[in-house]
């Protein structure tokens, strides 16, 4: 006899049907093999009973605080731990229940639903400023073409190109100006039809810099203030385009002067929901979503946001990170920008391994090669 302790990260679907396991036991199997931790804040304390009865019940259970039993006080914070299996029944058992835990179900029902996404789309960075934080991002013209080559040669599907600074305190440009930067290069990316070979992303809060460029060829428009401008909105719907809707709090002028949430998680969920509801109406269909790592965050808000990606996936859109080189990575490790290659990687593959489908970089191959080991540990 062998006895072998396993990842909890192994490919368990692959393991079981190399057991030999038939198709249905399989689906079943692995829904047990995957514990979710699930916090639940403000839960009516009767519901809190119930709940932690029919957890148990199933073989879950849920974390309370002291004096929950004899509802000291009428809401408290939990923890629910349970396997996906667990969950499935769990939001139907709930479904019948009072206070407040029908409304629980349909969530826990979402999380059941999560799917993992399959392959991770490498956005490049190209910046047609002078004030960009990292200047090995910034090229003007033809040199911003060479660079285009280079990445999608070493595997980018995605090019973001933007004319303006969004690091903290960056200088206010006007949209003329910021076209001015970007005209010259988009004019090279529609007579040379590079939107053939890769899609090209537009990082503008500008209407007038977003219709030039989506006529240019660009299909993706990258907006850091999440589509707050209605005008904006009726450019993309006009041209089809995808949107990446982020969220930031405040302004680049102003966004880490001292941002401060009560939950991190649930205000920037929230805010992309509403987004998500606005983009819609205006007829907009291809979103994708940015928790906005650096943007209006703390140290522990980035960090916490990338663990915690797979809360934002019951949004049902794809996930965008961007921490390429970012200072939060200084607050770990003091570091130059120029050398924060490192920690920006393990950044980016927690971001994938939690549910991010796109990584917006500054370094491509670097990149490409550390995604294709993740995806060769991850098989296995």
């Amino acid at each position: 006899m062998k006895v072998e302790k396993l990842s909890n990260t192994i490919d368990i679907k692959r393991y079981l049907e190399e057991l030999g396991v038939d198709g249905g036991g399989v689906s079943i199997l692995a829904n047990k093999a995957k514990t979710h931790i699930i916090s639940i804040k403000g839960l009516n304390v009767g519901g809190a009973n119930i709940l932690k009865q029919d957890a148990l019940s199933i073989g879950a259970d849920l974390a309370v605080p002291r004096g929950t039993v004899l509802a000291i006080t009428p809401e408290v914070d939990t923890l629910l731990i349970a396997t996906s299996a667990q969950l499935k029944v769990l939001a139907k058992k709930e479904l019948a229940q009072p206070f407040g835990l029908k409304e629980l179900a349909l969530k826990l029902k979402e999380y059941t639903q999560i799917k993992t996404p399959k392959k991770v789309q490498i956005m490049g960075v190209i910046n047609a400023n002078n004030d960009s934080f990292f200047a090995s991002s910034r090229f003007q013209n033809a040199a911003a073409i060479e660079m285009i080559d280079n990445m999608i040669q070493e595997g980018a599907t995605i090019i973001d190109i933007g004319g303006v600074s969004s690091a903290p305190n960056a200088a206010i440009v006007s949209a003329e100006e910021e076209l001015s930067r970007i005209k010259p290069i988009a004019d090279l990316i529609k007579k040379q039809k590079l939107y053939d070979k890769v899609r090209f992303s537009i990082d503008s809060y500008e209407p007038l810099v977003i219709e030039y460029a989506l006529n240019a060829g660009f299909s993706i428009v990258n907006d850091i203030r999440g589509l707050e401008s209605d005008e904006v909105c009726r450019v993309a719907a006009k041209y089809k385009a995808s949107v990446v809707i982020m969220h930031m709090q405040g302004r680049p002028q102003n966004m880490q002067d001292n941002p401060q949430y009560g939950d991190v998680l649930s205000e920037v969920y929230e805010f992309l929901e509403m987004r998500v509801h606005k983009a819609e109406s205006f007829g907009i269909e291809d979103i994708i979503l940015d928790v906005g790592i650096g943007f209006g965050k703390t140290l522990e808000d980035n960090l916490k946001l990338i663990k915690n990606l797979e809360h934002f996936m019951t949004l049902g859109k794809p996930l965008l990170v961007g921490a390429s080189r970012k200072s939060m990575i200084d607050k770990i490790v003091s570091t130059k920008v120029e050398d924060r290659l490192s920690g920006t990687i393990t950044l980016h593959l927690e971001a994938v391994k939690n549910g991010a489908s796109i990584l917006r970089v500054h370094d491509v191959s670097e990149h490409k090669q550390a995604l294709k080991v993740q995806e060769a540990l991850l098989k296995v």
